[in-house]
């Protein structure tokens, strides 16, 4: 058995194979060596090595499905050969890790690293710490970039005068607390109030008791 990562260089170039990939992912999953449908529950699938999908051989509409069907990466296009090691930053870092290390360890934008280190955090949260959340719920938002104090005088009032003006180029990240319990943060593409209530439904349990609370950063 080939010996297990232990730095970050080595986990990159051990999950830039895919076979390796495929082994470590189809173990984790399996540890008994046999394979279930995440759809049916069925054990009756073979691997397609030229697809690189198993095939399950009950009928059903999904019958084909790849490694990452059923788990957190499931509805990314980013390859197990840059989820693994990302993963393999997150458990192996003692005091925290930012996505700003991840997007320069990675190669990938700072907005795909802060979706996967969301991910990574999700999976590592236990039954009390996971799920949605309830009670008193606070929403806020904020627009993160470089101070504008610091840019030079031409950059400076195209961000402050341009289109979209003081957000302009910058990075919007929406909080969701519950209070005096847990925290769900995600990137926002619209800034909208329009787009508040989607994500207050996803990520909280709303009924009579449900308190929701729209601060103004303002």
């Amino acid at each position: 058995m080939e010996k297990a990562p232990t730095t970050l260089q080595e986990a990159i170039v051990h999950f830039s194979n895919v076979e390796n990939c495929h082994a470590f992912m189809t173990k984790l999953r399996w540890p008994d060596g046999k394979v279930h449908c995440p759809h049916c529950g069925s054990d009756n699938v073979s691997y397609l090595p030229n697809a690189k999908v198993f095939k399950c051989y009950q009928k059903h509409p999904k019958q084909k499905f790849s490694l990452k069907v059923g788990t957190i990466f499931e509805d990314s296009p980013i390859g197990l050969d840059k989820w693994l090691p990302v993963m393999w930053l997150v458990v192996n870092s003692k005091n925290g890790i930012s996505s700003w290390e991840i997007h320069r360890s990675m190669g990938v934008t700072q907005k795909t690293a802060w979706f996967m280190l969301q991910r990574a955090r999700l999976a590592m949260q236990d039954d009390r710490k996971g799920g949605k959340l309830s009670g008193e719920v606070e929403i806020d938002e904020t627009f993160i970039c470089g101070k504008v104090r610091n840019m030079h005088k031409s950059a400076k009032a195209k961000k402050l005068k341009g289109a979209g003006g003081g957000s302009a180029g910058k990075i919007g990240v929406r909080g969701i607390l519950e209070r005096g319990g847990n925290i769900r943060a995600h990137v926002i593409e619209d800034s909208s109030f329009g787009s508040v209530v989607p994500n207050v439904i996803r990520f909280s349990r709303l009924h009579r008791r449900t308190q929701i609370l729209l601060l103004s950063s303002g």
